[in-house]
């Protein structure tokens, strides 16, 4: 005949000897979670200068990794490309050689480039640039300081110095680009441009002019003086800050 069971002894209760299994233990969250957390609360009360570049670039990259630690990639990118504004600058298949770096991060990074060289030329517009020279700086440091390869832009001027046009007239190599001085002329002379402002980069880092870049800005010069068009610069970018042929005294 079957036991009875006692009435204090509840239907499923475990046998005697075993461990009852309480509810389970509610999920730690993810450590990274309090980090962001904090890593915000800090960007907003002590601003982005007092934050290491790896820092700024985990907060670049919240949006685009939302459920996994960005630490570890923040820094693979800091070390491949050297600071925040090489990471951001890198070309696209450059920076999809980093494991982790999906398509979206591509496209996250690089919308912050482009954000970035919009405010500074929204920094030149509309204003005399000989009278805006650390903008123009800035503006010329963010669009070409940290290319790859080398790029010629001129920045076509009015009569009050205001700017018309900003074109790249040519790409090269990591050494080399070709310039053409009466190509150079026939654009001004197309846009009405009365003066200009040479710029070109060295992807070395070391921004000093070489025999080349004088040889070539003289030869400009030399072309657009009988036009009335006047070079005022030739500014040489680079990593480690920029070379002004004007303040050089070379031209």
């Amino acid at each position: 005949m079957a036991r009875r069971r006692p009435a204090s002894d509840p239907e499923g209760a475990p046998a005697e000897g075993t461990l009852a299994e309480g509810p389970p233990a509610p999920a730690e969250a993810p450590h990274y979670l309090g980090h962001r957390d904090r890593l915000r609360a800090r960007f907003a009360q002590v601003g982005p200068d007092a934050l290491p570049d790896y820092e700024l670039l985990e907060l670049a990259l919240f949006r685009a990794i939302p459920r996994r630690d960005v630490k570890p990639l923040a820094k693979a990118l800091i070390r491949r490309f050297g600071s925040f504004a090489e990471v951001i600058s890198a070309e696209p298949a450059r920076l999809a050689e980093v494991e982790g770096v999906s398509a979206g991060v591509v496209a996250d990074l690089k919308l912050m480039e482009a954000a970035g060289r919009r405010l500074a030329r929204g920094a030149i517009t509309e204003r005399p640039l000989l009278t805006a020279w650390p903008a123009v700086l800035e503006y010329c440091r963010a669009t070409m300081a940290f290319a790859a390869r080398e790029e010629f832009r001129i920045l076509f001027l009015d009569k009050r110095n205001h700017l018309i046009a900003d074109e790249v007239q040519g790409r090269g190599t990591v050494d080399h680009t070709p310039v053409y001085p009466r190509e150079v002329a026939r654009r001004a002379l197309e846009l009405s441009a009365t003066a200009i402002i040479l710029v070109h980069n060295h992807p070395s880092g070391d921004p000093a002019p070489s025999a080349a870049d004088l040889r070539m800005t003289r030869e400009v010069i030399g072309v657009l003086d009988p036009l009335g068009i006047v070079v005022h610069d030739h500014l040489i970018l680079g990593r480690a800050g920029h070379a002004s042929l004007k303040g050089l005294k070379m031209i």
